[in-house]
């Protein structure tokens, strides 16, 4: 976990003096969201939120924009990271059918539960163990158990997280959740899975929804259907996770206030409103096309937010641990991908 006061890495040392308005990195933000979006329509396989971090990366080292980026509109930049980031994860909540994941059973419940821990567990005790830096271990295991980058969005906010470990694990786990969508169509038949099971492979596996998606849909409708449901409720589980790293941080920092003289609340706001917005999701009270825009939203400031992150990279410093962090994301791989046939082939 992330201590209280943490020593500024040397990712971001050069960023001492920084604006006090953020509306300049807000609007660049916002520019790096369109671009993520203009990128998805054109290429259809690259997803608006992958898109969205490695134009960040590439914004943060071009000659031109890096002193902006690094100057005046990094109080903007991490605005966005931070706020907008929990916007976009409270609407997530809208997009959880909650009666739908409940009519997949038990058995099915209980699988992806078992997937989700060994996955989080494994990944977490993997990536200390080969000494990657900060909360790295913390957010990579989470995003590969959970739904991705919003996960990692999610735990950063409580974990205290530094934005360069933030961007390096958002990097590299939507790095390999995109390769998923090239490789686990082709092992389909070698590992003689119905389209069903393969889509329930394909969502208790894949980190992203939007890879999910991608890679659910190549085995047809019954396939997606089935990824898109036990997907949902791995995103249920995102809930309980972050309010678990947020009672453990209160607990390493009891009697330690904050900034502002009050404790850490013992679970946070935004997943309070994620789940309140499940909550109405499942009344059945909001028209279809709320919550298209709903979604539509959602998309939009995550994306803005994943921009922020992403700027936040300093590669010479990644590259100090690209081998490690290389061979977590592989383990971890291997793990959830693992994990999760067994756990399909036992409940279908």
């Amino acid at each position: 976990m992330a201590l209280l006061h943490r020593p500024q890495s040397p990712a971001l040392r050069h960023v001492s003096r920084e604006t006090s308005t953020p509306w300049p990195g807000l609007a660049l933000a916002v520019g790096g969201a369109l671009g993520a979006w203009c990128i998805h329509h054109l290429i259809p396989a690259v997803p608006m939120l992958t898109a969205s971090v490695v134009l960040g990366i590439a914004v943060a080292h071009l000659p031109g924009p890096r002193t902006f980026v690094r100057g005046a509109g990094r109080t903007g930049l991490s605005l966005a990271g931070r706020r907008l980031m929990r916007i976009g994860i409270v609407l997530l909540g809208l997009g959880l059918g909650l009666d739908q994941v409940l009519r997949l059973g038990w058995a099915t419940v209980a699988m992806v539960v078992a997937v989700v821990a060994a996955t989080f567990f494994g990944t977490l005790w993997l990536g200390r163990r080969l000494g990657l830096p900060g909360d790295q271990p913390l957010l990579i295991a989470t995003g590969y158990s959970i739904c991705g980058a919003s996960a990692i969005g999610a735990v950063s906010q409580v974990s205290g997280s530094d934005e360069e470990d933030v961007a390096a694990s958002v990097a590299l786990v939507t790095l390999c959740g995109t390769l998923a969508i090239a490789v686990l169509p082709i092992l389909q038949d070698p590992l003689a899975l119905s389209d069903p099971a393969f889509g329930r492979w394909v969502g208790a596996g894949v980190h992203d929804v939007g890879q999910v998606v991608a890679t659910a849909q190549t085995a047809g409708p019954d396939a997606l259907g089935e990824a898109v449901l036990v997907k949902l409720m791995r995103v249920a589980l995102l809930a309980p996770l972050v309010a678990a790293v947020a009672f453990s941080v209160r607990a390493r920092r009891r009697g330690v206030r904050t900034p502002s003289g009050r404790r850490p609340a013992p679970v946070p706001l935004f997943v309070a409103g994620f789940l309140a917005a499940a909550g109405l999701r499942a009344t059945g009270l909001l028209p279809d096309v709320a919550l298209e825009w709903a979604h539509t939203a959602q998309e939009a400031l995550l994306a803005a937010a994943l921009f922020g992150l992403g700027s936040a990279v300093h590669l010479p410093t990644l590259a100090r641990t690209g081998g490690r962090a290389a061979a977590l994301g592989l383990g971890a791989w291997v793990v959830v991908a693992g994990v999760s046939y067994v756990g399909v082939m036992l409940t279908v």
